[in-house]
């Protein structure tokens, strides 16, 4: 049942009677909503914004913004029209059982895709300019300088094509980088080989120094990148073995090899912002792994000012007629 990509409105009743209220719902769970809320009450002052466990009619509420909201719970508001995901990605919503069969949003705004196109970029270049080599030399004293491959020598892929991947490649092309993506499907881009589908995954590796996963969950990519991917990525590059990326999703990388291929050298490098769980547990080996660079998945961070801002927009163009835009297939999971 995958939602079509332009919707109109079609519950009326709160546009023929002015007077009825257009509830903003904010149900997130693992931090603190209380920017959200002033931002929301800020960019819209005509509207009423709540939290669960406030006093209102759940009858009253129009739209839902979410971050991991309790299974089952948005299908207690039978008034609901739109679904709103405070975040890059949507796995959280799509695999409740109970979700309302309505029109799920993904937040696409240049201040999120920036966003993870700066922490992209920042640990390429750590990466490349070999940053824990001449960190560690610092700690111990040492005068150690490398020999520094041009931009140009080194090739990146991206695995995801989407919104943040295309600016991540973009950003990369203008350092020089050879740049080259992977997608499920077929697409294009202007400076990038694209490989797709089963097919492409191999050439798309073996021509990979630098891997960049900006994938979204679903069956096909959870636990994608295992041991025979990481085997299967360029070993003859200038930075002497693969460097692996991960700021899609955790469950997209099996954590334990790439700790393995870390330990052993297989890897040369990591940076992760994502992981299976979170916060990452004390007993994680991720913790002790070598050369690995590890951020509390902020590398796209909403921000509430910004993002407010584009929800209310969408909102108000939505009530004006017009479809809303960026909608998620609820078949294909993004």
């Amino acid at each position: 049942m995958a939602c079509v990509s332009a919707l109109k409105p079609g519950k009326v009743e709160h546009l023929l009677h002015p007077g009825i209220a257009m509830t903003i719902l904010v149900a997130v769970r693992g931090w603190k909503p209380d920017h959200w809320i002033q931002a929301l009450r800020e960019a819209a002052p005509d509207r009423a914004v709540v939290l669960p466990g406030d006093d209102f009619n759940p009858a009253s509420v129009r739209y839902a913004l979410v971050w991991k909201p309790e299974p089952g719970y948005l299908k207690t508001f039978p008034k609901l029209e739109a679904i709103f995901s405070l975040g890059a990605g949507v796995d959280h919503l799509t695999t409740d059982p109970d979700l309302p069969n309505l029109p799920v949003v993904r937040i696409v705004d240049p201040d999120l895709t920036g966003r993870m196109t700066e922490w992209v970029v920042l640990n390429v270049l750590l990466h490349h300019r070999r940053h824990a080599h001449y960190a560690a030399a610092q700690a111990a004293g040492g005068w150690k300088p490398l020999r520094q491959w041009a931009a140009s020598a080194v090739r990146v892929g991206i695995m995801g094509l989407g919104e943040l991947g295309r600016d991540a490649a973009r950003a990369l092309l203008a350092l020089g980088f050879q740049v080259a993506a992977w997608s499920r499907t077929e697409k294009r881009m202007e400076g990038v080989d694209c490989f797709h589908g089963e097919e492409g995954l191999a050439p798309f590796l073996a021509r990979t120094d630098i891997l960049v996963s900006l994938l979204p969950l679903t069956a096909e990519t959870e636990n994608l990148i295992d041991g025979a991917v990481i085997d299967a990525l360029a070993k003859d590059g200038p930075l002497g073995g693969p460097v692996i990326l991960n700021a899609g999703r955790g469950r997209s990388l099996v954590e334990a090899d790439l700790v393995e291929a870390l330990l052993d050298g297989r890897v040369k490098g990591a940076s992760l912002d994502v992981f299976a769980t979170e916060p990452l547990p004390a007993e994680s080996p991720l913790w002790q792994a070598p050369n690995l660079f590890m951020t509390p998945h902020v590398a796209a961070e909403s921000d509430p000012v910004a993002l407010s801002r584009y929800v209310i927009g969408e909102i108000a163009a939505y009530e004006a007629g017009r479809p809303l835009r960026h909608l998620v297939d609820r078949d294909k999971g993004y």
